[in-house]
């Protein structure tokens, strides 16, 4: 054992003191050091996202796209690069049970030869508000109440029905996906629109799905209670276990595509987070598969330090107008270089193996050499690193007045009730039994005085999306509806 400076340590079961029941001497440096870093062992907790499982695995093509993007990844069938997938809980804290009901994060990062890209998404192709700005007042609602600091049923509901672009998140996760038999038996989707980009510089937009080879698999609401009691930490134990065991999970990668001229013509915005694009419409494109195969050797060194960002991706895939993609490119880094650092980056999880170059120096851990003895500005006359004229994506035309727009005015914006009730319709009946018994349970924990308020509000949400969906979730809940006529649009509601 030595000191972290290299000293030998000859007893690490007692300190220096005055005589054997004197005081401790100040002069007891390795007690210092040992206390000052079992002070400094817990980092900032990701405000969301805290609770996580991750592994090491590959990913290998299977399919040509070199037609729509030039990034090197998917520069041939076969191709392969190492990855990094963390799994998480979004709204509990890091000691928390990971079966609660709550979407599930699904980052990606891959090691490419172009540099490392991360596919930062969710267990589900939607979001529950569509401009960032919200953001922060969303996941508040998702934490705790400052009087009780307890979980708040009903700050949950009065955000949700002042919100109605939620409601195509919220009846995913009021169904059965919204707690996942653990890791391995779920869907991931990188959520956002992107773009590709190919050899002839032409833009195409896209989305990202990873489909489960294990097959999908949910919790009850019961079920989850109950295993929440048995095993908080089921979803680890299952990946752990499983990985461990030879039996590698997998999961095969998908895009859909959009053209320029089709996204103008969609009849909803196609950069909306709350909304899907039809597979109907926009058929799915098999491109890889994702296998994980190994569990990191240190928890906090590779899970809890692994830092994702959407703003990382590589030349032959780039951003999109989507107003949320938007906010994480700037938001994501930040929250790493305050939770890690400036240096996140040179982690050996987060750092590209095949190297980096350029004019960054000093901060906290700053690793390695920190640039040696070479120059640290642009440009200069002692070879250092230069630009690469060859990267560079084609102009994208902007047009509009600077202005804070109303995200849900205008054709298309306005219409949160047609997909999320598509949704219901296409469940079996036995999931639409389940998703109104957890939407009763959920609602049934609405209090206070803005109760009836609150319950009236969100069930005119559930009437739109489709109407047996609202006349099950009132008779539920014991509310009292008279049905609409010729002269009434809407059903009148009775608490």
């Amino acid at each position: 054992m030595t000191t972290a400076a290299g000293r030998p340590i000859f007893d690490n079961q007692n300190t220096q003191s005055a005589g054997e029941r004197g005081p401790l001497l100040l002069q007891d440096y390795f007690f210092h050091e040992k206390s000052a870093h079992f002070n400094r062992e817990r980092i900032p907790e990701r405000v969301v996202h805290a609770k996580g499982s991750g592994a090491y695995g590959k990913f290998t093509v299977t399919h040509d796209i070199t037609h729509l993007t030039r990034a090197k990844l998917f520069g041939k069938v076969g191709n392969e690069c190492k990855m990094f997938t963390r799994f998480s809980t979004v709204g509990g804290e890091k000691g928390s049970a990971d079966t609660e009901r709550d979407p599930r994060g699904f980052s990606m990062k891959f090691y490419t030869e172009d540099g490392n890209w991360d596919l930062v998404g969710n267990n589900t192709p939607v979001f529950f508000v569509k401009d960032p700005l919200k953001f922060m007042d969303f996941i508040h609602t998702q934490k705790r109440e400052a009087r009780s600091n307890m979980k708040s049923p009903t700050m949950m509901w009065d955000y949700w029905s002042l919100n109605p672009e939620s409601l195509h998140q919220v009846t995913i996760l009021m169904s059965d996906r919204g707690t996942p038999y653990g890791y391995r038996h779920m869907h991931g989707f990188g959520s956002h629109t992107f773009s590709l980009i190919n050899a002839a510089n032409e833009r195409t937009w896209v989305k990202f799905h990873f489909i489960t080879q294990q097959g999908i698999k949910n919790f009850t609401d019961a079920d989850a209670k109950n295993m929440k009691a048995e095993d908080a930490d089921f979803a680890q134990h299952d990946l752990i276990d499983a990985i461990d065991n030879g039996n590698f999970p997998k999961w095969t990668m998908f895009i859909q595509t959009m053209t320029e001229e089709q996204a103008r013509d969609f009849r909803w915005n196609p950069f909306d987070l709350t909304k899907v694009w039809p597979h109907a419409e926009f058929p799915m494109q098999e491109v890889g598969v994702m296998e994980l195969n190994a569990i990191p050797e240190n928890y906090h060194a590779h899970v809890e330090q692994a830092a994702f960002a959407p703003a990382h991706v590589v030349d032959g895939i780039g951003y999109s107008p989507d107003k949320m993609l938007q906010g994480r490119i700037l938001s994501y880094p930040d929250a790493q270089r305050y939770r890690l650092g400036a240096n996140y980056e040179h982690l050996p999880v987060n750092a590209c193996p095949f190297g980096f170059s350029n004019y960054q120096r000093d901060g906290q851990m700053a690793l390695g050499n920190n640039g040696g003895a070479g120059p640290n500005y642009f440009p200069n006359s002692f070879d250092g690193p230069v630009e690469d004229k060859t990267q560079g994506e084609p102009a994208q035309q902007l047009d509009g007045f600077a202005a804070r727009y109303d995200r849900n005015e205008g054709p298309g914006n306005d219409d949160h009730y047609t997909q999320p009730g598509n949704l219901f319709r296409l469940m079996t009946p036995a999931a639409q039994k389940d998703l109104v018994t957890n939407i009763v349970g959920a609602m049934s924990g609405i209090g206070g005085p803005k109760k009836d308020l609150i319950t009236q509000r969100q069930l005119c949400h559930w009437f739109r999306a489709d109407i047996r969906l609202g006349m099950a979730v009132a008779r539920g809940l014991g509310v009292e509806v008279e049905m609409p006529t010729q002269h009434s649009p809407e059903p009148s509601l009775a608490v």
